[in-house]
């Protein structure tokens, strides 16, 4: 466009001359251009068709401006964050560049305005100044035409005015000379001379009948001449001059207001660049790193030194056992392939296996690391609660609405109400139950302790008002401050997903455990044969990777780097059963660790 308007600055000169020529020049004008009709006329065409062109330039114009805001609306449109990048969103450089893309588009916003403007306020004036223009320039021409065509006739019929007086004339002159001879010559009878005379007589009226006519036509067109001249084209070249001058004063107009146009604009764009300033001005590394660590932290610690494995001291039937390792394969994580189904003690460990959220975590969010899930049952309490409170809310004002219309029935019937109401109470209750439900996830949660840096850490927890002691063996006691026993309530078998509930069942009633009896679990409550319990044969071993508190019956604790005894995988619950051999008495503990804290190494 700059280069356009330097080209319109050299031209325009050319044509603003006129619009410098004071209307007491026009006689000036006439003298200099009487004679010039044709070439005005091709100047003015030429004028015309050059704001023709300044027409389409403008119209290519707003063509780009228009392709221009579309793309940068499809370019701020493309690169929106998608709902599954939302959690992105609070990084301070994400949320900038959102602001930045508001910004574009805005900026695209201003762009569509110039574009309208160009074409509503210099295109379409363009055309109507166009068309006015060619519509006066051929009513001029025409009117110019006929005035040439009218002089034209005038001059014809003077040169054959004076051509008919110039024959007759001669046909005079001839006729007397024939006359004079005639007289003169002797021979000839009195009636030839008179007829001489005669013929002579009347050559000298034509010819002064002819001196007459072209007389009286000369008269004429001196007349129409001087008018023409004078009067009539002039005035076709004074309203030639004002076309020219209007289309000049025109583009002239045109061009200032196409950067009118811009102007109008260039506040707002201002503002849209200072946007883009402030937004990226309101980036914080600092932050945004704080967030990334808040976010991805799981609670963990890094691991201790790895122990020396003293293959001269280990377990006979450690050793036995690791002859049926031909060969192996590592996991890190849940193992996804089930080998045996686990028993109905603990059932309810896999009870929210599919109890999946729409972005495919766990209802109980127990895949995620400790800090991780906490943070996550936080926020779903949190909004529970704000749910709850809103429902109340509302149960409140259809109560005050329904105290209204029975105190002044015309105002309504009650019982209008009353489906409102027990919609309510059901949502209400439903948000209770869920709410008591994730409470009690997070109230599990807290009690799984972050991994310890010692591997000694201590192995007792406070739990509802009682202390529980793990014994080597697997088995626990539960005592209360005052030393008296109390059994565990019989209800908690089925409130909780995990090993962390406070079990009161122990599921590790195998030979050489030390707990339980055949008695103790009949055949078909449990799975297991009340007079020869199955011995599982170990799947593979694994590798503590962090310090495990057992804070529950059917767990166990473990000390990091320290081996076990796979003896049933993870089925989709986050629970991993294990065994270890038991130095003190013998026998084997089993029981269940988090599937996130060891390192599986499985037989073929």
């Amino acid at each position: 466009m700059k280069e356009f308007h330097i080209l319109l600055a050299k031209l325009y000169p050319l044509f603003e001359g006129w619009t410098n020529i004071p209307r007491d020049f026009t006689d000036m004008f006439y003298q200099e251009f009487w004679d010039q009709y044709e070439n005005i006329s091709l100047q003015t065409n030429k004028g015309i068709e050059f704001l023709e062109k300044y027409c389409s330039f403008i119209q290519d114009r707003l063509t780009i401006e228009k392709e221009y805001a579309s793309k940068l609306r499809r370019l701020a449109k493309n690169y929106q964050p998608k709902k599954k990048e939302e959690e992105d969103n609070e990084f301070s450089s994400c949320q900038a560049f959102r602001n930045v893309l508001k910004e574009i588009n805005d900026l695209a916003g201003q762009r569509e305005v110039v574009a309208e403007s160009l074409e509503q306020r210099i295109a379409q004036g363009i055309q109507v100044l166009s068309k006015t223009l060619r519509d006066e320039r051929k009513r001029c021409l025409n009117e110019g035409t006929s005035l040439q065509q009218t002089l034209t006739a005038q001059l014809g019929a003077l040169d054959r005015a004076k051509r008919n007086y110039e024959k007759a004339f001669r046909e005079s002159e001839k006729a007397v000379d024939n006359y004079k001879k005639a007289d003169m010559d002797l021979n000839l009878s009195r009636a030839e001379v008179e007829r001489y005379k005669n013929i002579m007589t009347a050559k000298i009226q034509q010819s002064d009948d002819a001196k007459n006519e072209y007389a009286n036509q000369l008269q004429k067109t001196n007349n129409l001449q001087q008018q023409h001249y004078s009067t009539l084209l002039p005035t076709v070249f004074n309203r030639l001059q004002e076309l020219d001058e209007k289309r000049t004063g025109g583009i002239r107009e045109f061009i200032i207001g196409t950067a009118e146009v811009e102007s109008a604009v260039a506040p707002i764009i201002a503002r849209c660049m200072e946007g883009i300033v402030k937004a990226g001005e309101s980036i914080n590394e600092k932050e945004d790193s704080f967030k990334v660590i808040e976010r991805y932290q799981s609670g963990f610690t890094p691991p201790t030194d790895i122990p020396f494995d003293d293959l001269s001291k280990q377990n006979p039937d450690s050793s036995q056992d690791s002859r049926v390792l031909s060969s192996h394969f590592t996991v890190k994580g849940t193992i996804s392939t089930r080998v045996k189904k686990r028993p109905a003690i603990f059932s309810f460990f896999g009870s929210n296996k599919n109890s999946l959220t729409a972005d495919g975590q766990k209802e109980d969010f127990s895949d995620l690391p400790p800090s991780q899930r906490r943070k996550k049952l936080q926020a779903k309490v949190s909004e529970l609660q704000h749910k709850l409170n809103q429902e109340i809310a509302t149960r409140d004002g259809l109560m005050k609405m329904k105290m209204v219309y029975e105190s002044n029935s015309s105002l309504g019937n009650p019982m209008t109400v009353e489906g409102q109401l027990n919609e309510s109470e059901h949502k209400m209750e439903k948000l209770r139950m869920d709410l008591k439900k994730f409470q009690g996830y997070l109230e599990s949660a807290n009690q799984i302790p972050l991994a310890s840096n010692s591997p000694q850490a201590s192995r007792n927890y406070i739990q509802n008002g009682h202390r529980t002691s793990r014994h080597s063996n697997g088995s626990a006691e539960d005592h209360n401050d005052d030393g008296e026993d109390h059994p565990d309530d019989g209800g908690s078998l089925s409130s909780s997903a995990s090993p962390e509930s406070g079990l009161g069942t122990s599921h590790t009633s195998l030979p050489g455990s030390g707990q339980g009896s055949a008695n103790d679990n009949p055949i078909g409550e449990d799975g297991y044969d009340d007079t020869e319990p199955e011995v599982l044969q170990p799947l593979g071993t694994c590798r503590a990777l962090y310090p495990f508190e057992a804070t529950s019956e059917g767990s166990i604790p473990m000390i990091e780097g320290e081996e076990l005894q796979v003896i049933e995988i993870d089925q989709g619950d986050g629970w991993t059963r294990v065994r270890r051999a038991n130095a003190i008495n013998g026998g084997w503990d089993e029981g269940f660790v988090p599937t996130s804290y060891i390192e599986c190494t499985l037989y073929a």
